[in-house]
């Protein structure tokens, strides 16, 4: 007979842990979502989550809420490591994690070699190195043991020189053909696109066979989409230009005489991470999908997308480089997620000149950090089962396939690249994205929001030149750099702007502080005189701050009541420009222009360094 004590403090057959909750529904949901809007002035409409609702460069609507509906009709993602490769090509069911693999390009050989045995000794586990003379390759590779940390080759056009030299290291170490693991870099397409200069793809072709012949193990190409993504690029374009040319390669492999699945296995794709992490999760599980599809219909099914993900060069700042720690932490964190098998962070540094030790270790380290203390490494396809992540990788890998077939219908991506029409789409996308970034709907920490004017320069060597003449090579931030760069150059000193500010500091602090970050983004400095009790005051304050113009801070009833008397007096004190920080309208009669959030940013801080500069 068992007890009521007993029977009480039994454990349950299962456990509910949201059974204390009720379940919410989804007009409740809405309700409140409806609600915080009329909080904030906004009407909610019939469907108030379409408020909240964003639309990425291809045209993808991003909402705040997903459910399981959203994956009614969806392809299955199917099983880790098998076709369609979805849910992860790296690990094939053995959570092995990534590549960690930092990237030399300094010229200087022992400084290189010094810097490749550091890493090795400190968590790399494969070596990218770009643009070093094929003839060097055994002083910058003293001392690494070859067979045990692969190598890949970026050497543009000499990628057959730099192979043999690297497989004459193999043979130095008696390391059988069959066993040589290393990736030797040819891609004539993606030099064309970086040059504009054209490099043949049947070289590359016959160079593929004879790899493929005595070296089952290596890859000969390397599909690098990277330069389309630093063009402007989306990340739809992104992938149909990497699939685009992944096809023309297949084609131009089995004309050789590869079969299907050798041709496809002599690939490595290479992807931009960026700091949208879902994007970048989503790039990658989709581009997966996509090739696998290729390979269904070329004869090449089972043959995995080998991944090679590298933080990106454009969103990389020179400014206020620390923050590309930030920046880099998290792109390495998606492309983990999003399964890729080797992982490249660039050091902060990297826009800057050649990376030093401090910033090499930092990127070492926090790839290391994320797959060994993280365990990131030891989950396969962490994002699978999201509603959101399935349905961002559908979106993207259906717009990525109809650029593709655009592409192709343009006779593919080498006939797009000569044409010019790839460029174009490209660039296209960049002004949609340059209209963001000038307006900060797309901030940048450090850049165009909060940025220090106080900071201290970081000196480096020069990084080499690199290839150019081709699709142009743009970082986000650059436009608010060069402004800096401006800014500091001004024979008279950092410029100035007068912050007019109206009342007690509980009433103008809020615009004036917007105000000040903005003008510094510009790498104009604000002059904030605190407290003002009359017009008085301002012009007093005024007088002592060395400019030509000002911006009035204030509340709106300020503005009502004062802004065009300041800002006579401000003429009359000697002030030839004068702008308000707040919404424009036509009640002002003294003021020239207007800051707010959204306006131009770039147009703004032009314009300002401009007037200043004349006066």
């Amino acid at each position: 007979m068992t007890r009521a004590s007993d029977q009480s403090n039994a454990e349950p057959a299962t456990l509910t842990l949201a059974a204390d909750f009720p379940a919410p529904s989804h007009q409740e949901w809405q309700d409140l979502v409806a609600g915080v809007l009329r909080k904030k002035g906004r009407e909610p409409g019939e469907v108030p989550e379409r408020a909240l609702e964003s639309t990425t460069y291809d045209g993808i609507t991003i909402k705040p809420l997903y459910t399981a509906e959203d994956l009614e009709g969806l392809p299955p993602s199917g099983v880790p490591g098998l076709p369609p490769y979805v849910r992860g090509g790296r690990a094939e069911g053995r959570g092995t994690g990534w590549d960690n693999r930092p990237l030399h390009t300094d010229p200087d050989v022992g400084v290189t070699n010094a810097a490749i045995l550091t890493d090795l000794e400190n968590g790399a586990s494969s070596i990218w190195l770009r643009d070093l003379p094929p003839a060097q390759l055994p002083e910058i590779l003293h001392g690494v043991y070859v067979e045990m940390a692969p190598v890949v080759l970026d050497v543009g056009e000499r990628y057959a020189e730099a192979a043999d030299a690297l497989l004459q290291l193999f043979a130095e170490r008696k390391v059988p053909d069959t066993e040589v693991v290393a990736t030797f870099g040819a891609d004539p397409i993606s030099l064309r696109a970086r040059t504009g200069e054209p490099h043949d793809v049947a070289p590359a072709a016959e160079f593929a066979a004879r790899i493929a012949a005595a070296h089952p193990k290596a890859r000969s190409t390397v599909v690098d989409a990277t330069p389309y993504h630093e063009a402007g690029g989306s990340d739809a374009q992104e992938l149909a230009a990497a699939l685009a040319a992944g096809v023309a390669y297949v084609r131009a492999f089995t004309e050789a005489g590869l079969s299907p699945e050798q041709a496809a296995a002599q690939l490595e794709f290479r992807y931009a991470a960026t700091a949208d992490q879902f994007l970048t999760i989503a790039k990658l599980r989709a581009a997966r999908r996509l090739w696998a599809r290729v390979c269904e219909v070329s004869g090449a099914a089972g043959v995995p997308q080998v991944q090679h993900a590298v933080t990106s060069s454009a969103m990389i700042s020179k400014r206020d480089p620390w923050v590309n720690m930030l920046r880099g932490t998290v792109a390495c964190f998606a492309a983990a997620v999003g399964g890729a098998d080797a992982i490249t962070v660039q050091p902060f540094d990297a826009a800057i000149g050649l990376p030093d030790t401090f910033s090499r270790r930092i990127a070492r380290n926090t790839s290391s950090i994320l797959a060994e203390e993280s365990k990131l490494s030891g989950v396969i396809d962490p994002a699978g089962g999201s509603w959101f992540v399935e349905k961002l990788t559908d979106d993207l890998a259906r717009a990525a396939w109809r650029e593709f077939q655009e592409l192709e219908s343009l006779g593919g991506i080498v006939a797009a690249l000569d044409s010019g029409a790839l460029a174009e789409r490209l660039e296209a996308t960049w002004q949609a994205r340059a209209k963001n970034l000038a307006t900060r709907k797309d901030p940048l920490t450090g850049v165009s929001e909060f940025p220090n004017l106080d900071e201290r320069a970081i000196e480096r060597k020069p990084l080499p030149a690199s290839r150019s003449g081709g699709l142009p090579t743009i970082r986000y931030g650059q436009e608010f750099e060069r402004l800096r760069d401006r800014a500091e150059a001004n024979p008279g000193g950092r410029p100035r702007v007068f912050l007019a500010t109206l009342g007690p500091i509980a009433q103008h602090t809020a615009r004036a502080t917007f105000a000040a970050n903005l003008f510094a983004a510009g790498g104009i400095e604000a002059v904030n005189p605190g407290a003002t009790a009359s017009t008085a005051d301002v012009v007093a304050a005024y007088l002592c701050s060395h400019t030509s113009v000002a911006c009035l801070c204030g509340t709106d009833l300020a503005y009502e009541e004062q802004a065009d008397e300041v800002a006579a007096a401000l003429r009359k004190a000697g002030a030839t420009r004068v702008l308000l920080a707040g919404k424009p309208s036509d009640a002002y009669t003294g003021v020239d222009g207007f800051i707010y959030a959204g306006c131009n940013a770039l147009e703004v801080l032009t314009a300002t360094l401009e007037h200043l500069e004349v006066a």
